[in-house]
C-alpha cells in the first residue's frame, strides 16, 4: 500500500485519479484545509476532516450519524459492518466517538480504496478499522452470523444504488449478521413520485419487526429529489429509539422529520416485496443533482 501520510496544506486543491469504475477527485475545502469531498465521475460520495472526523458535513450522513449514536449506550463500542465505503467518514466518526470498536469497510472499488488510505489517512487495523476490497452482497454472505452490532448502507454505483442491495434476500442476509437487537440503517434516494422508496420500506417490513425513517420534510412532501435514512431492527425485542431520534433529528443544523414504525410502513402503501427478480436500481437523480 502506498505511504499513508495526509496531503499537506501546500498540495493541490484537486487530486484527480483513475479508479477501476470512473474517475475520482478529491476537492479540498477552502475554508477547513484538511477537509476533501470525494466526487465519482461527478457524484459527490463523501466528505471528510482529517483534522475532526466527528465533522459531517453532508446532511444524509448527520441523519446515519444519529442513529448510530442511539445504536449504543454512548461511548460503547460496537461492531459495526459498512457496506459502501467512500472515503470511510462514518467509520472515522465511530472510530472517533466510540474507541475500541471494531469495524469493517467493504469497498467494491479497490483502486479507490488504495487512493483514500494514502491520501486521506484514517485509522486502520491497530484502531479496529478493516478495509475490504469487494462487492457488498458478496461479501456479506462470507461473514459469520450475529457479528455486527450495526450495518451500515451506503453504496452506490455513480448516483444510483445498485439493484442487488435493495432485494428481500439482500435484507436477509443483514439480518443474519446483525446480532439481537442490533440496527440496519441504509440511505436510500427517491423522489416524487416515489418509484423506489415505497418497495424498499416493504422490503424492509418483511424483514424487520420495527422501521424509522429520517429525511427532510421537503423530500417526504415530494417537494425535490434527496436522501432518506432507513432504519430497522428486530425481531428480537427492542424497538428504535423513535423520542431519542427526533429529538436529534430536530435539533441538527439540517432538521429532518422522524417517522415512527406505523408511519413508516404506511408509506409502502401497496408496494410489493422487491426480491432479486424484480430489483431495479435507484432511479437517477436530476440533472446537478449531488454535484453531477
Amino acid at each position: 500500500m502506498p505511504d499513508q501520510r495526509p496531503p499537506d496544506r501546500a498540495s493541490p486543491r484537486m487530486i484527480r485519479a483513475d479508479v477501476d469504475h470512473g474517475v475520482a477527485e478529491l476537492i479540498r475545502d477552502p475554508d477547513r484545509p484538511q477537509s476533501w469531498t470525494l466526487l465519482l465521475d461527478g457524484t459527490a460520495q463523501s466528505h471528510v476532516d482529517l483534522d475532526d472526523p466527528e465533522h459531517l458535513e453532508f446532511e444524509y450522513v448527520r441523519r446515519i450519524a444519529h442513529v448510530a449514536d442511539l445504536a449504543a449506550d454512548a461511548g460503547q463500542p460496537v461492531r459495526a459492518l459498512h457496506l459502501g465505503g467512500g472515503a470511510w467518514t462514518l467509520a472515522r466518526y465511530l472510530a472517533a466517538t466510540r474507541p475500541g470498536s471494531t469495524q469493517l469497510v467493504v469497498e467494491m472499488d479497490a483502486a479507490l480504496v488504495e487512493l483514500v488510505a494514502h491520501r486521506l489517512p484514517g485509522p486502520g487495523p491497530d484502531d479496529g478499522l478493516d478495509i475490504r476490497a469487494g462487492e457488498a452482497r458478496a461479501t456479506l454472505d462470507e461473514l459469520p452470523a450475529g457479528a455486527y452490532d450495526l450495518v451500515v448502507l451506503d453504496a452506490f454505483s455513480g448516483a444510483r444504488t445498485p439493484a442487488q442491495v435493495t432485494t428481500a434476500e439482500f435484507l436477509a442476509g443483514v439480518r443474519r449478521v446483525l446480532a439481537p437487537g442490533g440496527t440496519y440503517v441504509a440511505n436510500l434516494a427517491d423522489g416524487d413520485p416515489f418509484p423506489f422508496l415505497p418497495g424498499q420500506i416493504a422490503t424492509a417490513a418483511a424483514i424487520f419487526t420495527h422501521l424509522a425513517i429520517v429525511a427532510s420534510p421537503e423530500v417526504l412532501r415530494g417537494r425535490r429529489f434527496g436522501n432518506v435514512v432507513l432504519a430497522g431492527r428486530g425481531p428480537a425485542p427492542g424497538p428504535l429509539p423513535i423520542p431519542a431520534l427526533t429529538r436529534r433529528a430536530a435539533a441538527d443544523p439540517f432538521p429532518a422529520r422522524v417517522l415512527d414504525d406505523d408511519r413508516t410502513r404506511a408509506l409502502a402503501g401497496d408496494a410489493a416485496v422487491v426480491t432479486d427478480r424484480t430489483a431495479s436500481p435507484s432511479p437517477k437523480p436530476p440533472a446537478g443533482f449531488w454535484g453531477q
